[in-house]
């Protein structure tokens, strides 16, 4: 789509001769002989650019300017000026015009101005869309898109979310697997029972039994007080079950049971309870395929897939990423107290640029660095902003060096053993990396999701 351009000079001849090239260059050019006529026509959501001679009778070129900054002061004003108006044009720039063109100019000089400024003015609205959808998405988050695929995810979720069929979900790490379990969970009439998470593959064997089933006082040594386990506490409400790959066996036994007959017998008790629990179980590796599912139950995997959902990575919505940078901006600004920034050219080249292995945790990290002015942006060509800070060579890599580590750390969750393999070097030296820049790794360690 064309960009518009509001042309506005009372030279006819000239307001003519610059339509035309403008036309030529692909511009939906709007002929104006006067000021006024042209400010009739222009609101807030003007998606273009104002080209104005500076002298005209009535209003002339600055007092149009200054209309324009009343309604909307980041909409892109060009003045045209002549040989004696160049100091009073230079103060228009000081005061927010765009830029100026000295006449005689010749053609591609307009074209090249106004090109710039319309890049300027789609970038500036491409913000105020993303702000907007973002905080209008907070229920959504992170499965804030508009891209089809999250569209129908966000549609199946509602469908199926008062219906208490278990739910089978997978996806990469950091792609937002337990918040399609709270969707599920806060979309339905279970919403006001407990939602209880449990990682199945950050307890020890001995502990995931006691902590999924409960116990009696005396049913192992140190188990001095009946404790509820997370399949109880989850009754009436719903149970997430994540990292659903990693579940001992001896433990899938128990839960095939669960399952079917909805009842849990805690430990050092015969008692058997009656459960009323919604299951939604995440996996990261996709159990159809018997190569990925390894040691996990067959049975147990079709007892839980009744409904299966795919979260897609980011790679596979990058139209979504940058309205999911605008989220995590406008969070961090508000965290940190410091001003959202602006999603730049440069932001933009990288957001499309980059693959996201760490999905939306990744992203998300980047954001608050981005805030906080460790990583203000990329440069042309897609590499990381911190080449172009000052400081020799060695500097430089160092500090490329370190924003690689970042990355692949929120990649991997915290995790040192994969985040070791990614980067392929010793473990002694990847603990000496952190400590020389200051890495706390803790804060990159998170379920994955």
């Amino acid at each position: 789509m064309s960009t518009p351009v509001f042309l506005v000079d009372d030279d006819r001849q000239l307001l003519r001769a610059m339509a035309q090239t403008l036309e030529l260059a692909d511009f939906a050019v709007t002929p104006f002989a006067s000021a006024a006529e042209a400010l009739s026509q222009l609101d807030r959501d003007f998606a273009g650019v104002v080209v104005s001679d500076i002298r005209m009778p009535g209003m002339d070129g600055l007092q149009l300017f200054e209309r324009i900054l009343g309604l909307d002061p980041e909409i892109p004003v060009i003045l045209v000026t002549g040989h004696g108006d160049i100091a009073m044009a230079v103060k228009a720039i000081q005061d927010g015009v765009y830029d100026f063109i000295a006449k005689p100019f010749q053609s591609e000089r307009l074209i090249q101005c106004v090109h710039r400024a319309a890049e300027k003015r789609g970038l500036v609205l491409e913000n105020r869309r993303l702000r907007d959808v973002a905080r209008q998405a907070e229920d959504d988050f992170p499965l804030i898109g508009q891209t089809p695929v999250m569209d129908r995810l966000r549609q199946t979720l509602r469908q199926i979310a008062d219906t208490d069929v278990d739910v089978l979900v997978t996806g990469e790490t950091g792609s937002g697997k337990e918040v399609v379990a709270r969707l599920l969970h806060n979309w339905s009439r279970r919403a006001k029972g407990n939602f209880v998470a449990l990682n199945c593959g950050a307890l020890p064997e001995q502990v995931i039994e006691s902590e999924l089933f409960g116990h009696e006082p005396g049913a192992f040594t140190g188990a001095q007080k009946k404790r509820i386990g997370r399949i109880e506490h989850s009754s009436g409400g719903t149970l997430f079950l994540d990292e659903l790959e990693s579940m001992p066996l001896s433990t899938q036994i128990q839960m095939l049971r669960v399952l079917e007959l909805r009842e849990v017998t805690p430990l050092g008790t015969n008692e058997v309870r009656p459960v009323d629990i919604r299951i939604v179980a995440a996996a990261k590796v996709d159990l159809a395929d018997p190569e990925q599912r390894k040691a996990f139950r067959e049975d147990l995997y079709y007892r839980l897939n009744v409904i299966s959902l795919t979260i897609p990575p980011l790679r596979e919505r990058r139209d979504d990423i940058p309205l999911l940078f605008s989220y995590f901006a406008e969070r961090a600004a508000r965290r940190f107290q410091r001003p959202a920034p602006p999603l730049s050219a440069d932001i933009l080249h990288h957001l499309r640029a980059h693959d996201w292995p760490g999905n939306v945790r990744e992203l998300s990290h980047f954001t608050e660095r981005v805030v906080l002015g460790m990583t203000p942006g990329t440069v042309a060509g897609g590499s990381s902003a911190t080449d172009t800070q000052p400081g020799s060579l060695p500097e430089r890599l160092e500090r490329l060096e370190a924003e690689i580590i970042r990355e692949t750390l929120t990649a991997h969750g915290g995790n040192v053993q994969e985040t070791i393999a990614a980067l392929q070097i010793p473990r002694k030296t990847f603990y000496d990396k952190l400590q020389r820049h200051g890495i706390v790794r803790r804060e990159f360690i998170g379920s994955s999701r």
